[in-house]
């Protein structure tokens, strides 16, 4: 029998204790022991609930009890999840997490601690909720040096943005709407400005290299610029707005970034809607492979937090490899990368000639919709050329990478 813990009884939490009853003749089969939740911490009662008996209000109840083995750290945030996490691994218990801010904010160090005491750190639920991604990077792609990643990482964002192509509705309208069906927070500053793809990507970039990219070192925009009528273009174009998280090793380095482009009608990632994620990896032998599913949501990220419980079982006392060492590596600067750009422009500030003085000879784009702005594509041309560029003009309303 291997004893569990969970930190947080809120919706990932609750749905870890669901998990784990619901499929327990399975999970036990497959861990090779069973597994049962002996304390849920918590500040608040849960009367009536099948699991009020096991919620406690001191930490170091679990700390001191020498029959937990595995931790599950679903509170979210840094602290008191890091000051948990951390005690428990000095302890020898192995800690699960679905928290992506604590990850890239101390996942090295964490996993240093396991490996110095014989336990484990993991957090496959931190990046795309129910989606296998961390464990097959350790795992299925050891035969392979990982050379890109790109990914649809929030389901927030997707469905916000998958709603206004489909809609032709402004960001306002929809964003309201994704708040009151619950698939955007009341502050949904950290998905709706990139920040948790941001993190995220972070977190893959790190095990991509085997060392330590920082979230606040990576170039990042948000969809709040985004308007129905750059879904006019993007149609007339072939084209739809994702806000991806990318992540490419180059001879400069590693080029670190999250924001929306334009990906062609063709590209894997353009079936992606609503709020489903997915995670496109490249890498030298397999070359492209894609990983998609419920970025989100109670029982997918749950679901993700039992594998790692599993893992957990199966290696007591042994600690599982993950290559992520503490040493620190820059993002390589983002104004090297050449890329074209979609330009959406005021006429009477920016007319066609001027255009072309400032950015070479561009492609008129043309919608079927009658609009008082137009828009055009320029050619391949480096980030830190096109922000000098646009500086010389007031014309520009709004640009948008192009991902080919």
């Amino acid at each position: 029998m291997v004893y569990a813990a969970i930190l947080g009884y809120g919706t990932v939490g609750s749905g870890v204790a669901a998990v784990l009853e619901e499929n327990k003749e399975m999970i036990a089969q497959k861990a090779g022991t069973q597994i049962s939740v002996k304390y849920i911490l918590d500040l608040r009662e849960f009367p009536g609930d099948p699991n009020a008996d096991k919620v406690v209000h001191d930490f170091e109840v679990i700390l001191k009890d020498k029959d937990i083995s595995v931790v599950c750290e679903t509170m979210g945030g840094t602290e008191p999840a890091y000051t948990f996490s951390k005690k428990a691994l000095l302890a020898g218990k192995s800690v699960c997490t679905s928290n992506k801010e604590l990850v890239a904010a101390h996942g090295p160090e964490l996993l240093r601690l396991a490996r110095e005491n014989n336990c484990n750190y993991l957090f496959e639920a931190s990046v795309g909720g129910g989606i296998p991604i961390i464990r097959p990077m350790n795992y299925s792609l050891t035969a392979e040096k990982i050379d890109g990643i790109m990914g649809i990482l929030n389901g927030t964002t997707n469905y916000i943005l998958t709603k206004m192509e489909q809609e032709g509705a402004d960001f306002e309208s929809v964003l309201k709407e994704a708040q009151e069906k619950g698939y955007a927070e009341k502050n949904p500053e950290a998905d709706i400005e990139g920040y948790d793809a941001c993190r995220k990507i972070a977190i893959l970039s790190s095990l991509m290299l085997s060392k330590t990219i920082h979230y606040e070192d990576i170039y990042t925009e948000g969809i709040t610029g985004i308007t129905a009528a750059d879904f006019c273009y993007a149609k007339a174009m072939s084209r739809t707005i994702k806000l991806l998280a990318v992540s490419r090793l180059t001879e400069a380095g590693c080029h670190v970034m999250v924001a929306p482009f334009l990906i062609p009608d063709i590209h894997p990632l353009r079936g992606v809607g609503g709020v489903f994620n997915a995670v496109f990896v490249h890498s030298n032998m397999l070359g492209d492979s894609m990983y998609y599913g419920q970025g989100a949501g109670k029982l997918p990220t749950a679901s993700a937090v039992v594998s790692d419980i599993v893992d957990c079982a199966r290696h007591l006392g042994k600690t599982v490899m993950c290559l992520w060492d503490e040493e620190d590596v820059k993002p390589a600067p983002y104004g090297d990368i050449e890329r074209r750009f979609f330009v959406r422009a005021d006429r009477e500030k920016l007319c066609e000639e001027r255009a072309r003085e400032l950015f070479g000879e561009i492609e008129t784009i043309r919608p079927a919709e009658r609009l008082t702005d137009y828009g055009f594509v320029t050619p391949p041309i480096r980030e830190a050329d096109f922000e000098a560029a646009a500086g010389r003009t007031a014309g520009i309303l709004s640009r948008i990478r192009l991902e080919d």
